[in-house]
C-alpha cells in the first residue's frame, strides 16, 4: 500500500491545483491553505508539478489513442499500480489447479489488458508511460534495436544495492567479457574434472540423503534451493554451503523487500528525507552481503600471496580477482564491480536453476511417460554410471523436456519481463513514440502465444523441439528467449544447463517420483516463478 507521505503529497496537491486554478481564472480561492495566497504562490513550481502529474500524462495518452493505441486510464500520481496490486494480490492469494494456464496467475493484469486493449496497449506506472508489447513482430523490432534508441532500463535505487548500476555500457561490456569467459560452453568443457566433478559431488550428497524418504513426502524446492546453493558455493567461488549461506540468505531477504516495492510508487527523492523501515533494512543487508564477499575475496588473494595457490584460481571468482589486478587499464575492474558480479551470480544463479529443476519434476511427475523417456536415455547412455561431460550433450530428450518447461514456466530474471527506454522519438513500426516511454514485453506471452505455438500452448509437449529450437519456432526469435536474447542473453544459460542435467540425470537413475496429494500448485513470481508453497513429492526407489 502507498505510504501516508505519497497520500498526503497528493492531497496537498489537488488542492494546490484548485488554487492555481482560480488565480488563472483571477477567482478568489476560497480554499482554507495558507499558500492560497496569490502573491505566495509559486506559479513555476506549480506548474512544473500540473506539468509532471497531470499535462504530459494526458497528452501522451491522447497521442497513443489517435494511434489506435488504448489501455487502463491514467489516474494522477498513482498511474494504474493500484489496479495491478489489486489484482495481483487477488489472483496470488489462491492456489490453480495443475493443468490450468500460468499466464492469468502469474500476470494477470497483462492477460487481462491484452483481452480487453489488444497485443499493444498503454498501461501507467506511477506517471510512467509503459506500452507493454506483444506484437511479435514489433517485439523482434526492439530486441533487434538497430539504431541503438531501445536502451536499458535505469533500476530504482533499491534495486541497484542487488543488481548494481546498469547504466553504464562500457562497463557492462567489460564484465560481461570476464563472465563469458567464465561461462562459455569450451570454457566449462576445459574445467570438467574440477567444475562437474564438484556438481556431481553435490548431486551424489543430494541424492543419497534421500534414501530414508522412501514413500514419503519431500519438498523438492527446498532439496534444490540447498544444491544449487552448493553447486553456487564450489564451483564459481571455491567454498561450501556453509561459507555462503549468509550471503545467500541476506540477498534472498534483500530481494523480498525489492519484490514488495516494485509496484509501489513513491515520491522521487523522498528517501534522502524519509527513509521508511524498507530502506534501513536493505542497507543494512547491502553492508553485509558486501562484507561476506569482500571475506572470500580476502581469503583468496591471500592464499595466491602465501603461495597456497599457484594463481588465483580458474573458477568464476578466480577470473574476476585476475581482472581486478590487471595491468591493463581497460580490462581492470574495480572491487565494487567485483562485488556486484558475485552478488549477481550469487543470487541468479540459486534462483534460475533451483526454479527450473522444481518446474521439471513436477511436470514429468504429471506425466510419467515422459519420465520414463527420459530415464531410459540417461541408463542408454550412462547405465548406473556418474554422467559425463560428452553424454550430457547427447542427452535429446532430455534437452527437449528443459526447453518445453522454459517455454512453459518462463525463467527469465530479472522480473520475466524485457524492459527497455526509448531514449528519443522514434517510429515502431507504424506508431510514433515519444521519448522516454518505457517498453515491456512480457515473455510469458510470446511463450504461450497460439500463434506460435498451436492451439495446444497450453500443453506439455516436448516433441516440439524435437528438431531443435530453430525449427520449432520458425526461426522467429521472438518466439523462445528463455534467457533473454541477443548480447545481453544470460552468461550463466550453459552453467545452469549442466547443473540441470546432472542433477536430473542422477534422479532418474535412482528415483522414480510422482506428485504428492498435499502439494498446492501457485506458480509465484519472484525473480522467476517459483512455486509458493514448496514442491511436494514422492520418491520411490529404483
Amino acid at each position: 500500500m502507498p505510504c501516508i507521505v505519497d497520500k498526503l503529497e497528493i492531497y496537498d496537491l489537488e488542492r494546490r491545483f484548485a488554487c492555481l486554478q482560480s488565480y488563472a481564472l483571477k477567482k478568489e480561492c476560497n480554499v482554507n491553505h495558507a499558500a492560497c495566497n496569490p502573491d505566495k504562490v509559486d506559479v513555476i513550481q506549480f506548474k512544473k508539478a500540473f506539468q509532471k502529474l497531470w499535462w504530459t500524462p494526458t497528452r501522451i495518452q491522447n497521442l497513443m489513442r489517435l494511434q489506435g493505441i488504448k489501455g487502463p486510464s491514467y489516474r494522477l500520481h498513482y498511474g494504474n499500480s493500484k489496479e495491478i496490486s489489486n489484482m495481483l494480490n487477488e489472483a496470488w492469494s489462491r492456489p490453480i489447479d495443475v493443468s490450468d494456464d500460468i499466464y492469468s496467475h502469474v500476470q494477470p493484469h497483462f492477460q487481462a489488458w491484452t483481452k480487453t486493449y489488444g497485443k499493444i496497449f498503454l498501461q501507467w506506472n506511477g506517471v510512467q508511460p509503459v506500452l507493454v508489447v506483444t506484437e511479435p513482430e514489433l517485439c523482434k523490432e526492439i530486441l533487434n534495436n538497430k539504431d541503438g534508441v531501445y536502451q536499458k532500463q535505469k533500476l530504482p535505487e533499491l534495486a541497484k544495492k542487488l543488481l548494481g548500476d546498469n547504466t553504464d555500457e562500457e562497463q557492462s561490456i567489460r564484465l560481461r567479457k570476464v563472465s563469458n569467459h567464465a561461462f562459455h560452453g569450451d570454457s566449462l568443457k576445459v574445467r570438467d574434472n574440477r567444475m562437474q566433478f564438484k556438481m556431481k559431488a553435490s548431486a551424489e550428497r543430494m541424492v543419497e540423503s534421500w534414501k530414508n524418504h522412501e514413500g514419503k513426502e519431500i519438498d523438492m524446492f527446498e532439496e534444490f534451493r540447498l544444491y544449487t546453493s552448493e553447486v553456487i558455493s564450489r564451483t564459481a567461488f571455491g567454498g561450501s554451503y556453509l561459507e555462503g549461506k549468509t550471503i545467500f540468505d541476506n540477498l534472498l531477504k534483500l530481494y523480498s523487500i525489492i519484490f514488495r516495492n516494485n509496484i509501489k510508487i513513491r515520491i522521487p527523492g523522498i528517501s534522502k528525507f524519509y527513509r521508511n523501515s524498507d530502506d534501513i533494512e536493505s542497507d543494512e543487508l547491502e553492508r553485509s552481503i558486501r562484507d561476506s564477499i569482500l571475506e572470500i575475496v580476502k581469503k583468496r588473494e591471500m592464499e595466491a600471496i602465501t603461495g597456497e595457490e599457484n594463481s588465483f584460481g580458474n573458477d568464476f571468482l578466480g577470473l574476476l580477482l585476475q581482472a581486478h589486478h590487471s595491468s591493463n587499464d581497460k580490462q581492470r575492474i574495480s572491487i565494487d564491480e567485483l562485488i556486484q558480479q558475485c552478488r549477481t551470480f550469487y543470487f541468479a544463479g540459486l534462483e534460475t536453476t533451483n526454479s527450473l529443476l522444481s518446474w521439471i519434476i513436477l511436470l514429468l511427475a504429471q506425466h510419467p511417460d515422459w519420465q520414463e523417456d527420459a530415464r531410459k536415455e540417461v541408463l542408454q547412455l550412462f547405465g548406473k554410471q556418474t554422467p559425463n561431460y560428452d553424454g550430457l550433450a547427447k542427452l535429446k530428450t532430455m534437452s527437449m523436456i528443459i526447453h518445453e518447461t522454459l517455454r512453459l514456466y518462463d525463467l527469465y530474471p530479472p522480473g520475466l519481463l524485457i524492459i527497455r527506454n526509448v531514449a528519443r522519438e522514434v517510429r515502431l513500426g507504424k506508431l510514433l513514440l515519444p521519448a522516454h516511454m518505457e517498453l515491456r514485453i512480457p515473455l510469458l506471452a510470446l511463450h504461450h502465444e497460439a500463434q506460435f505455438w498451436g492451439q495446444d500452448v497450453r500443453l506439455f509437449k516436448p516433441e516440439r523441439f524435437s528438431e531443435g529450437v530453430a525449427k520449432a519456432t520458425n526461426d522467429n526469435m521472438a518466439a523462445f528467449m528463455p534467457f533473454g536474447v541477443g548480447p545481453r542473453m544470460c552468461v550463466g544459460s550453459n552453467f545452469a544447463a549442466i547443473e540441470t542435467k546432472i542433477a536430473l540425470s542422477m534422479i532418474l537413475q535412482r528415483y522414480s517420483f510422482t506428485l504428492s496429494p498435499g502439494y498446492v500448485h501457485s506458480p509465484y513470481p519472484f525473480l522467476t516463478f517459483r512455486p509458493q508453497h514448496g514442491l511436494q513429492v514422492k520418491l520411490h526407489s529404483l
